[in-house]
């Protein structure tokens, strides 16, 4: 009797306890059961040491320029989720705003944009953690940020900066490879930074030399910054032009970034070539109707160029180096005799999105013409 007591106690003590372990099992946040191989660790562009599994599965990039650098790293077939941004239709109605379907790594891998949503662009813990990442790519966000972000998806969380081809260019190449570490894609980043590298000085070595006194004096307006802006909109130091040594008319107007100048500044420059933003051809297009802007030689005499955007979701650099090539072309025919700008275009996209899509581009766009041949 007392055996079998003791049986029957053993018994109801084994399912109480699984009765509780299930209980805490439901109450669980799902980021919280996630097991990752704690086998590699990378410090992140916030300097945070991050240890995550030795070859990462699946991943997701969050924020802007994330998933363009696993594109760049070619890791695309990896990613699990995307932001609000990187889908097809976000923004799509807001003209001047990029939809998910118009930067070249969206357009060379479409795919992507139909991968599960995972929030806005910092992220939702819940919605990262149902898709079980490895780990988890996001820029702009402090170091506290992606802390709290790791604690609440139960995810490892690298923190990178999106960074440029100006002055902020070893910021790029410094997240570059802090991904490329986490991805075991070192060989890649190095293959993509060489890349970069040997472009612009190809572009300095064809314009260095030029004298002063040869280069044409240059405007370019309805720069967008955070949706399209009008005829008025520029860039001091507007990067595709000064890739190639340009005369920027307004390079004295401000230290970088995105400005807004006065009509009287413009008509007193002159300039001598006008290049237009294309995210905001539609806005200049009314702008240049004004008989004030007619006096310009530049409009007068047609040497108004559209440019491609590539300001979108932070910087494409593909776009910013094909743009280089054309404003060169344009600026400096002898030194770019050689140059097609739109094979050149998909020379580069080819090598960092992994497919020639200026065809695509030049759709959305407008492409590499005379504004006055570029459809309506």
């Amino acid at each position: 009797m007392k055996s079998s007591l003791q049986v029957l106690l053993v018994l109801a003590g084994i399912l109480v306890a699984g009765l509780l372990c299930a209980g805490c099992s439901t109450q669980a946040p799902a980021g919280a059961v996630h097991v990752a191989k704690e086998t590699r660790t990378v410090v992140d562009m916030m300097n945070r040491t991050v240890s995550l599994s030795e070859n990462p599965g699946r991943i997701i990039g969050i924020g802007a320029g994330a998933l363009r650098m696993i594109v760049y790293l070619q890791a695309e077939d990896r990613v699990v989720g995307v932001d609000l941004r990187e889908q097809d239709a976000a923004n799509g109605s807001v003209a001047g705003m990029p939809s998910g379907i118009d930067r070249p790594y969206n357009i060379a891998h479409p795919e992507l944009a139909g991968r599960p949503f995972v929030g806005a662009i910092t992220g939702d813990p819940e919605l990262i953690a149902r898709q079980d990442p490895d780990v988890v790519f996001v820029t702009f966000v402090t170091g506290k940020d992606a802390d709290a972000l790791q604690e609440k998806s139960g995810v490892p969380v690298v923190s990178l900066i999106s960074g440029d081809l100006g002055k902020n260019r070893n910021s790029f190449y410094g997240s570059l490879r802090t991904m490329a570490k986490a991805l075991n894609r070192e060989q890649r980043a190095d293959e993509v930074v060489a890349f970069i590298n040997a472009t612009l000085a190809d572009l300095n070595a064809r314009t260095k030399d030029v004298p002063a006194g040869e280069k044409p004096s240059v405007y370019v307006g309805g720069i967008a910054f955070n949706g399209a802006h009008g005829f008025l909109s520029t860039e001091p130091a507007y990067a595709p032009l000064a890739m190639v040594n340009g005369n920027n008319v307004a390079g004295g107007a401000g230290t970088g970034g995105q400005i807004m100048i006065d009509k009287e500044k413009l008509l007193s420059w002159n300039p001598d070539v006008i290049f237009v933003d294309e995210a905001s051809l539609f806005l200049v297009r009314e702008d240049l109707k004004d008989p004030i802007y007619q006096s310009l030689d530049a409009v007068r005499e047609g040497r108004v160029y559209g440019v491609m955007p590539y300001n979108w979701y932070a910087n494409n650099y593909d776009t910013v180096l094909a743009d280089a090539y054309y404003v060169g072309k344009i600026l400096y025919p002898e030194q770019f005799a050689d140059i097609d700008p739109a094979k050149k275009a998909d020379e580069i996209y080819t090598m960092l999105d992994g497919k020639p899509v200026y065809a695509e581009m030049k759709e959305i766009f407008g492409g590499f013409a005379p504004v006055d041949e570029i459809p309506v």
